[in-house]
């Protein structure tokens, strides 16, 4: 294949990954937004248990059909990532819970500049001052359009540094073990998705129940609520898969900051779709501040040492395809 055919494919290729998270992505926000919200549906890592089961399904089925082939991943590895993703869910839900939040979107766009320090400790990244910029300008965005009351207390904090330091050891694991191990996007799911979904189910009820004070088994279940429960169930499946390609085809770093578009298109069907309150100048300001930043990131990420590992000849990420992603396109 001729160099500029195959620059092509993996251009088309990775639009592609971007483009089935962000849909999948902004797809189970609103779902469960009109299920939590609107039905009062508010089990939220029991629900996240559901979907890894849902995905553990689509997993065994994958195998049946040969398109996942045996694998291996250490259980110390496999034990080690289903703690850090764990702790991360359960984080995310309780830092929602006891904070504003103003805080709670502060502290998750803590979690880009978290994950920027360990790829220069652990995988001896370095960023151009473009990078580091266009970086600046996407946290900027997004903290003005999305950040509004910002109130906080000790065990708020204590629950946001969690949920941040779970969420990047999480992110920055899925890469690590998809290059170690050589294990594409399906094959490490394969390997995940079903601890996750025995552990999250077992502990989700009894969280929840600390969290919201109800029990999942006395909720009434109608047929909407049902409904609304599969559909987010399936789309989980695309959700889950398309973080792990995008994870595997570039970085941690990247998925967070050019993820943040989900944030924007949030934000964006929510106006539409539930009313304009809450949409002025400086929310508007914020989302085009944001967008600006992340074409900014991947112009600067892209070029000759805009985002590199040192003793590397290869300059750029995009240029730095790992055995996974080769994997991946064939996926």
């Amino acid at each position: 294949m001729a160099p500029g055919s195959k620059a092509e494919k993996k251009a088309a290729l990775d639009a592609g990954a971007w483009m089935f998270n962000v849909v999948t992505s902004v797809g189970i926000i609103m779902v469960n937004k009109a299920l939590m919200a609107t039905h009062g549906f508010s089990f939220a890592t029991t629900l996240t248990g559901m979907h890894f089961a849902t995905t553990t399904l689509m997993t065994l089925v994958m195998k049946w059909l040969g398109y996942i082939q045996p694998s291996h991943l250490p259980l110390s590895e496999l034990v080690k990532f289903v703690f850090f993703a764990n702790l991360s869910i359960v984080g995310m839900n309780v830092s929602l819970m006891w904070n504003s939040v103003g805080f709670y979107q502060i502290a998750k766009l803590s979690i880009i500049p978290l994950l920027c320090i360990m790829e220069v400790l652990f995988e001896n990244f370095r960023y151009s001052r473009d990078t580091k910029l266009s970086i600046v300008v996407v946290l900027v965005g997004v903290g003005v359009c999305t950040v509004s009351d910002v109130s906080v207390n000790a065990q708020g904090l204590v629950a946001a540094v969690i949920a941040v330091c779970g969420t990047a050891l999480q992110q920055h694991y899925v890469n690590y073990l998809q290059r170690k191990y050589s294990l594409n996007s399906l094959k490490l799911l394969g390997h995940t998705a079903p601890a996750q979904a025995a552990s999250l189910l077992i502990l989700g009820p009894f969280v929840d129940f600390w969290l919201t004070r109800n029990r999942i088994d006395t909720f009434h279940y109608t047929s909407t609520v049902t409904f609304f429960i599969v559909l987010s169930c399936v789309i989980s499946v695309g959700t889950n898969l398309s973080q792990f390609i995008c994870i595997g085809r570039f970085t941690a770093v990247t998925f967070q900051v050019i993820g943040h578009m989900k944030t924007i298109l949030v934000l964006t069907l929510g106006f539409l779709l539930f009313g304009k309150e809450g949409l002025n100048f400086h929310v508007a300001f914020g989302m085009i501040l944001a967008i600006v930043g992340m074409i900014w990131y991947s112009s600067a990420s892209s070029k000759p040492g805009g985002k590199e590992r040192q003793g590397q000849g290869v300059a750029s990420e995009k240029a730095q395809k790992s055995p996974q992603s080769e994997l991946d396109d064939k996926v």
